[in-house]
């Protein structure tokens, strides 16, 4: 982890080059095009340039950036300069990807348009995918469990919920399933009472 726990243990099955993490704002470095700013993290590791750079033409194909690998992280929109950070995750296969507010400063239609590509591609390679999210809907829509923490900077879960809804899933249409609103008002009541304790 990138800190030791105040107490017990924390156990990993996983070895760090096995984790990535997508923060809320990218690290693209500003210098780089979008194609070696994705191949970074593999050249990094070892991985030989030319290998390294086909892996990042083949990771922008996939979030739909065909023909922007040349571009400049500043010629791009959020919503792609947020799929480059994410080519540049996924080029390195993690087994588990940390995602802290991923989505949150892209607006509604290419936010929703990005879930759904995160989702589909996160089912189709196996990825196990650790979201902190404060958005209530995308964390219903993209999660098997949801976890409530307590506030605070000593924070712990005080409640697990099971997500009903089948996968695979399209993040969007799970919005509609019968089990998604009661699990909403559930843990909507849940984290108002959280909130509520603030001191």
């Amino acid at each position: 982890g990138l800190q030791q726990p105040l107490k017990g243990t924390v156990e990993r099955e996983v070895a760090p080059s096995e984790v990535a993490i997508l923060f809320q704002d990218d690290a693209l470095l500003p210098w780089k095009t979008a194609r070696d700013n994705v191949a970074l993290g593999l050249i990094l590791n070892g991985v030989p340039r030319g290998e390294a750079l086909a892996q990042a033409d083949l990771w922008l194909e996939r979030l739909g950036l065909a023909g922007f690998g040349h571009r400049f992280p500043r010629h791009l929109g959020g919503g792609q300069r947020k799929r480059v950070a994410l080519a540049q995750v996924l080029a390195r296969e993690p087994k588990l990807l940390l995602m802290d507010e991923p989505f949150a400063s892209l607006d509604a239609i290419v936010r929703a348009r990005i879930i759904q590509d995160v989702a589909a591609l996160v089912d189709r390679e196996r990825i196990s995918v650790l979201l902190v999210t404060h958005d209530l809907e995308e964390a219903i829509s993209l999660s098997d469990h949801i976890y409530l923490l307590s506030q605070g900077p000593r924070a712990r879960v005080t409640r697990d919920y099971p997500t009903p809804l089948p996968r695979p899933r399209d993040p969007v249409r799970a919005r509609m399933h019968a089990a998604f609103a009661p699990l909403y008002g559930k843990i909507w009541n849940d984290l108002s009472r959280e909130v509520d304790r603030r001191p």
